[in-house]
Formats: C-alpha cells, structure tokens, sequence
C-alpha cells in the first residue's frame, strides 16, 4: 500500500493541555479584575458610555521579558496619570504573522534561535501576561493561530485580527466566540470592505472545529460577538487614517446598520513602517476628535524603550536591550510626550 499522510512531517511534539497550563500559572484575583474591569471599559468605550479614548500602546512584538516587565512598569505609571481622559491597554504581541518567512514570535520561537520550542513560548507568554496584569495593566493581543487563545485568552482584555488574516473565515469565527472586544484590521492592500464583512459576520453565532481545555477536538458554538470594531492601519494604496477615509468608514458601517466604532493604527501603512511618522498620524487623530469626530474610539502605537529596530543576531547577548528586533518603534520618552499630550488635547474637546 502507497504511503500517502505526513509525506512532510518530519515529527511531533506533545503539547501541554490549556487547562495544565492554566493549572501551572493559574489567574489570581487581582489579574481577574483587572482583566474583567478591562473589558467592561473597553465595552463602554465602543459603545460610546464612556467618552474616554482607547489607547493601545507597546512593543510591535515581545521578544525580551525583562525589558516587557520594565516597560509596563513604565507604561503602568502612565496610565495612572492619564486615565481619566485616555484608557490605556499594552499591546502584547506574541506572534509575528509573516508574508514570506522570518521569526514568528515569541510563542512559536522563545530562544530567537529557530527551535520552536513551542510548548515554552505558551508558558512565557501566560506567566507574563499574569505579570503585567498583576501590576494592574490590562493587556491586549494579537490572535493568529485559532488553538493559541485556548492557552491565553483568560488574561487578555482585547484583541485584534491582524490585516493578513481579517479575510479569513477560521479567525471570523474564532473571534464570534472570544470574551473580550475584536478589533479588525483593514487588509494590507487598505480594503475596507474586508474588515466590514469580517465584523458582520462576527457578531453572529457560528459553529467550528476547535479544542477544548483538556485539548482534546471538539465542535465550538458560539453567541456571537458584538463587541467588535474597525482598525484602519493603511495599505498598499497608502494612509487611510485621514478624514475622508475616515468618513468612507462611517457610510460603510451605515450602510451595514451599524454605528461607527473605528480605531487608528498609528503604525504600519499609516506611518510608511517608520516610527517617526507615528506623531502625525496621532496628531490627525486628535484634530478629528476635537473637531467632534466620535466614531474614532482609540489609536495604536508601536513603542518600546529604545526607539527604531535591530535585526536579530546569532548572538542574542549582542541584542540592545529594549529595542524592537521587528517593525520600528517610538522610544520611551516620546512614547510619555504623545500620550501626555494627547491627554491635554482630550481636555479640551
């Protein structure tokens, strides 16, 4: 008989059930209201009762925990000063979605060196996320592969479909079922349409083939979900953060029934990729707001300590500590200016 399954796996590796894993690093208390609280304002947000602006803000993808911890321990601080205007959430990326080949994330690769030690990437990411929840500072994520939020999820205040995956009718449905808030993001060529079938086709039930916590495959069914939103992040065809496409966004939720709820990527297409550009995006996003724009809810920004991007080396002793190893990023001291600032001109509105 002719051979003809796994003519390409060259193995298999076990993994931890989510329900060990959860059993290992369980939710506390305090991570459990920060999280729940989280999601209630982010809700309230989106829906326009609480007039605060979203704020999602770090690292473009995590690939060191000590300079993470140091950040949110900034980042934390911060907020404190500013949320009664600007609600602040830290962007805690762990998988790097990739157009051709290149380092995905720090739960498919934690050693950075290409041995896809898997299992542990899930037990750093949980174990941090718990970390900076701890410290009082809900986090939010992207979801790229439909079995990792099994292992997370319970520690993530929002979400977003990133732009190669908003086409996607796996991540439609993974996002019908998720508890927290879904943003989605335009497609990289700047489609709006997209996105707009994915929210529709989001908030309504849907049934599929995942896992559940013990890991085993089961049939999920899901309620819906209707606390989703639009991330305009540009495209191929260039920026879409200024007003008329703004306003292209809001006659696209009209025509769909749907109130307008539209968050800006300051990064990606909107910024060209460079990290200095991020301040005027950001900028725009104020000025409509003051001029009473309320289908803007919140921006992105791509910040770590040190500002702009390192290629990865060999040598990981040899990474500068605190710098992005993938897209550019803002540094600390303008990442405090910007939101400082934004809380002035929040003021004001």
């Amino acid at each position: 008989m002719k051979r003809t399954s796994d003519l390409h796996i060259s193995s298999r590796v076990s993994l931890i059930s989510p329900k060990e894993l959860a059993e290992e690093f369980p939710l506390t208390e305090k991570s459990s209201d920060v999280i729940y609280n989280g999601r209630k304002v982010i809700r309230d947000i989106l829906e326009k009762r609480d007039k605060r602006l979203l704020s999602l803000v770090g690292p473009c993808s995590i690939h060191d925990i000590r300079s993470a911890e140091d950040y949110a321990v900034r980042l934390k601080s911060l907020s404190e000063t500013i949320q009664d205007r600007i609600f602040v959430i830290m962007r805690v990326y762990f998988e790097k979605p990739r157009t051709t080949i290149g380092w995905r994330g720090l739960i498919v690769d934690p050693h950075l060196d290409g041995s896809y030690d898997i299992g542990q990437g899930l037990k750093i990411a949980r174990r941090l996320l718990l970390d900076i929840t701890e410290m009082g500072l809900p986090v939010g994520s992207e979801v790229l592969d439909p079995i990792v939020p099994q292992y997370i999820a319970d520690l993530i205040s929002w979400a977003a479909i990133g732009a190669r995956t908003t086409e996607s009718q796996t991540h439609r449905e993974l996002a019908s079922g998720l508890s927290m808030a879904v943003g989605f993001k335009n497609s990289t060529g700047g489609n709006l349409q997209i996105p707009m079938d994915a929210l529709k086709s989001t908030i309504h039930p849907h049934s599929f083939i995942g896992i559940d916590h013990e890991g085993r495959t089961c049939i999920l069914s899901t309620t819906g979900n209707k606390a989703v939103h639009l991330i305009m992040r540009g495209g191929s065809s260039g920026p879409n953060y200024y007003e008329e496409n703004v306003e292209e966004a809001e006659e696209l939720f009209k025509q769909m029934g749907l109130e307008p709820v539209i968050m800006i990527d300051c990064s990606h297409a909107n910024s060209g990729k460079l990290h200095t550009r991020q301040e005027r995006v950001l900028n725009a996003v104020l000025d409509q707001k003051q001029r009473g724009r309320d289908s803007i809810i919140g921006f992105m920004l791509e910040s770590n300590l040190k500002e702009g991007r390192q290629d990865l080396s060999p040598r990981l002793e040899d990474l500068e500590y605190g710098k992005s190893v993938t897209d550019e990023c803002i540094g600390w001291e303008k990442t405090e200016e910007l939101l400082l600032h934004a809380h002035d001109v929040m003021g004001r509105t």
